[in-house]
């Protein structure tokens, strides 16, 4: 299985996010041909105020039902290229307030797995610039893990990538692919992004499939800028694939012998012993 990931500047303008997605999707497929492709955390609306983000929110079907546009739009792509499209993360409202979720769908544009983040981002960069997730989403509750092909997939978001024992349930669930969509800060990512990605590709024995945000965008009238360099890391640690500076795409082949042959000669998790 071949699968990209698609790195993406979006701001809080919804409808150039879903045409800048839906532009650099058709280029990856002309060139890479993958048969999966990977968008980033909230790729449909980042930064703006609380209220940008409200209206750029929409409700997610039930099974079979007309979802919002961003919804539409990756069951479109998927139908269009024949494909599965993981759709990164955007903004669900739902229960009366939001959730920051995954969807992902098969190659007929059917919805085959929802993940709503577990791990909200409420933190203080270096440069004393504020984050608090907390303040406009809900925490997810559930490990998910889904079926492409031959292989499993495990859903994680962004700051789920700093709990170890979040990727070790999907492992046991059966993933041999993990996905984690973000939209990492600089400050954070410079010193933190690679190690903490090839790190839980070490420690499960999995796929690291990263899609990510990059460059400037404004939050409630103050520049931020998110790191960049999305990548895919094999089961070993190694980066296979990393896409360059600014908007674009990277590509690798999954190889599910690969993994077998890495649990094969060390099988760490049949060695865990409890803590």
């Amino acid at each position: 299985m071949r699968i990209s990931v698609v790195q993406m500047n979006p701001g809080d303008d919804k409808a150039a996010n879903i045409a800048a997605a839906e532009r650099l999707i058709a280029a990856c497929v002309a060139e890479d041909r993958p048969d999966l492709v990977s968008l980033p955390e909230m790729w449909t609306s980042l930064g703006g105020s609380r209220e940008t983000r409200q209206r750029n929110a929409e409700p997610l079907p039930a099974p079979g039902e007309t979802g919002g546009a961003a919804y539409e739009a990756l069951r479109a792509l998927a139908r269009r290229h024949h494909i599965f499209v993981h759709g990164g993360s955007l903004a669900e409202a739902a229960e009366g307030r939001l959730f920051n979720t995954t969807v992902v769908f098969d190659r007929d544009g059917r919805e085959i797995a929802r993940y709503r983040k577990r791990h909200l981002f409420d933190i203080q960069t270096p440069d004393g610039t504020g984050y608090r997730e907390s303040a406009t989403y809900g925490h997810g509750t559930d490990i998910v893990t889904t079926g492409l092909g031959p292989l499993t997939a495990g859903l994680s978001i962004c700051y789920d990538i700093r709990f170890p024992e979040h990727y070790l349930a999907l492992r046991r669930a059966g993933a041999d692919i993990i996905f984690v969509p973000s939209a990492f800060t600089l400050q954070t990512g410079k010193d933190h992004w690679e190690v903490l990605l090839r790190a839980r590709a070490i420690e499960t024995q999995c796929w690291i499939v990263a899609a990510a945000t990059c460059g400037r965008h404004e939050e409630r009238g103050e520049a931020r800028f998110t790191y960049g360099h999305s990548l895919i890391a094999d089961p070993w640690g190694q980066v296979v694939a990393m896409a360059p500076d600014g908007e674009g795409f990277a590509t690798a082949r999954i190889d599910p012998a690969r993994t077998e042959r890495i649990r094969r000669d060390m099988p760490v998790l049949s060695h865990r012993r409890p803590g």
